[in-house]
């Protein structure tokens, strides 16, 4: 089955209404609901003193409905009068400000004093809970780093001192490392070294990554702590909720992705960013690509307006069905919502719900139910795995890398650049995968801007084209090792012999500015000063300046991207080396398994060439499916079956 579960911050409410959400949890079909997310200060009120009668209750209520558990260890947000009596569990930032409670996640991942009680707490939920036969699944606190993932205060300088000695075991190799020959910042011994706080200039590059990766590994720490004690007591599986979406860039969930047993993921969409739904297609794949392409959840997701944007918009009719089964098309088996009921006080009362302010008497809420039925339908589908021959290689560290102090241009931004990559595909099916990973099996493989590359991961795109496959790179890729040291020789770096150029200079440009290319098209924000060795032009700047090339490399072959084509030129090449078929803005389609997803993003109706039944009518479907304007249609392919 495809599960349909939410978040319940019960505490918010009295018991007869709990009685009254189970009752309509039951009507909308939701199998599986998170409580305890942001339980401590309700089941510790004081330091040792533990009330878990409402959490009894609640839990009670939801087993005798039928409804499975997504129990979390309520350590997410520190209660107030932890942080009073210890105001060193407080974060700090770069500037040395301590950020006070009042919101949420006042606390520093590095703290000791947070863990001791964190865990002693994890211990208490763990143990009265470990083998209740509700229980599905353990959340470990939430959204993990979302607003805490870098602290600078002394605990976590402590702490980064010891990290570093792991990764570099001599303060040689440090200050080696790091480059600090510059600007007399080498180091003679770890205590003075710091994290890097804010300073007068530019800060070193290298410490910035490598603080990142420390502060990555700090949260993940935390996540394997209380997991450890979780497993004291129960064997439930583990998981947290992982950020893959625009705004959130602090965790390295490539290295988190082996401890969890469950791949979660939360996602909004992001009226900030320009294509909002493309986003959404891209968090999806990077998600099924952390789960190595097995189905996995969405833990959080909006059922219309968030409360945290600038314009938070509320969905258009039918767009709620439409952006769950994207997810589902993508890989999720589970979607859940934030949260149940829409808060009537807090920060979030604003956020939309599954149950809205307005009741039932909604057209939202006549969504919901409309989404459960379509859920209900879609079983079958569960534990299929989506198909794909094209792979996008995506980088945190490149990100961190990428989008530093001082760097070419300011307007080259590592997200922006994957994106625009990613809808390059136009709407192509794409396994999103590490650096480093087995690129056999695809037939194209894109690398946007993979500015940080070890020798190792670009050994293996290189082994890739070698062995017969194309791969488009984009610029300011293989620029430097992990080390944020510089690959002298020329640029493109770590792919200069793959792609058959040398760069001799950057040339980005300033906003406003275009080039034009000959035969139409033209570039933006970046452009360089190239020259071919091995490869030819495919396209050139008027003035003759090769801005594509192609490089025969071994059975297979290299296409270089070297200025930040618009987005229609980008496609056109992008389709031309990777051999895609675009398809329409409005008609997205994926195959899962023996399941074609079609999602009609549009206000006309549109066709798409298929044989076999409908899961959602639960028509025969002969040869032409039609799909109505914003309706999504799922067709279980007969071929396929047949075959199978």
């Amino acid at each position: 089955m495809i599960g349909l579960g939410c978040d319940y911050n019960f505490e918010q409410w009295s018991p007869d209404v709990w009685r009254e959400d189970v009752a309509l949890m039951r009507e909308a079909g939701v199998g599986l609901v998170a409580v305890n997310v942001f339980g401590w200060s309700a089941i510790e009120p004081r330091p040792g003193e533990y009330d878990f009668a409402a959490l009894d209750e609640i839990i009670g209520l939801l087993h005798d409905g039928g409804i499975r558990l997504n129990l979390g260890t309520g350590t997410s947000s520190a209660p107030p009068w932890l942080t009073h009596r210890h105001p060193s569990v407080l974060p700090v930032t770069a500037d040395g400000t301590t950020r006070f409670p009042g919101g949420r996640q006042a606390w520093c991942p590095s703290s000791p004093v947070f863990r001791e009680h964190a865990l002693r707490l994890v211990g208490q939920v763990a143990a009265r809970y470990g083998d209740h036969p509700a229980l599905e699944l353990w959340h470990v606190s939430n959204e993990l780093g979302c607003h805490n993932a870098l602290c600078y205060c002394e605990a976590s300088a402590d702490a980064f001192r010891v990290w570093l000695r792991g990764r570099y075991g001599t303060i040689a190799s440090l200050n080696t490392a790091w480059g600090t020959a510059f600007w007399s910042q080498r180091y003679s011994e770890f205590d003075e070294v710091l994290p890097p706080r804010s300073a007068l200039s530019v800060r070193n590059p290298a410490q910035l990554v490598d603080f990142q990766r420390f502060s990555s590994d700090a949260l993940l720490g935390h996540y394997r702590a209380e997991a450890s004690v979780i497993r004291k007591h129960s064997a439930a599986p583990i998981t947290t909720n992982f950020m893959v979406t625009a705004h959130i860039r602090n965790q390295d969930y490539w290295s988190w992705a082996a401890d969890m047993d469950v791949i979660a993921n939360d996602h909004y969409l992001d009226h900030r960013l320009a294509d909002p739904r493309a986003e959404l297609s891209f968090a999806a794949d990077l998600t099924r690509g952390l789960a190595g392409g097995r189905p996995w959840m969405l833990m959080e997701t909006a059922t219309g307006a968030v409360n945290w944007q600038p314009h938070n918009l509320a969905k258009e009719p039918g767009q709620l069905l439409r952006n769950a089964l994207t997810h589902v098309a993508r890989g999720a088996d589970t979607i859940c919502f934030f949260q149940w009921r829409a808060s009537a006080q807090g920060a979030e009362k604003f956020h939309s719900a599954m149950l809205p302010h307005a009741g039932t008497g909604t057209a939202l809420w006549r969504e919901v139910l409309e989404l459960s039925a379509a859920l209900g339908k879609l079983g079958e589908v569960a534990g299929s795995t989506v198909q794909a021959d094209v792979a996008l290689v995506f980088s945190w560290e490149s990100w961190w890398a990428t989008d530093t102090e001082a760097r070419p241009s300011q307007d080259v931004r590592y997200l922006d650049q994957v994106h625009a990559a990613y809808r390059a595909l136009g709407g192509v099916t794409a396994d999103i995968v590490a650096p480093g990973s087995d690129l056999s099996r695809y037939r194209a493989v894109i690398v946007p801007c993979l500015h940080m590359v070890s020798d190792d991961e670009a050994a293996a795109i290189r082994r890739y084209v070698e062995g017969g496959g194309t791969a488009v790179i984009t610029f300011y890729s293989g620029i430097v090792d992990p080390d944020d040291r510089v690959r002298l020789g020329g640029y493109p770096g770590a792919f200069r012999e793959l792609l058959g150029v040398v760069v001799e200079e950057f040339a980005p440009l300033l906003p406003g500015h275009e080039l034009p290319l000959k035969g139409g098209g033209h570039a933006t924000v970046w452009s360089e000063r190239l020259r071919l060795t091995t490869a030819t032009a495919e396209a050139t700047y008027e003035d003759g300046t090769p801005v594509v090339t192609r490089n025969a490399f071994g059975a297979g072959e290299a296409w270089y991207v070297a200025g930040g084509l618009d987005a229609e030129t980008l496609q056109s090449v992008v389709a031309r080396a990777a051999g895609t078929r675009p398809s329409t803005v409005s008609k997205e389609v994926v195959r899962r398994g023996e399941y074609v997803f079609v999602i009609n993003h549009s206000d006309r109706d549109v066709e798409h060439p298929v044989v076999g039944t409908e899961l959602l009518t639960g028509r025969a479907v002969d040869g032409e499916l039609s799909v109505p304007a914003g309706a999504v249609r799922v067709v279980r392919e007969q071929s396929q079956r047949k075959e199978a």
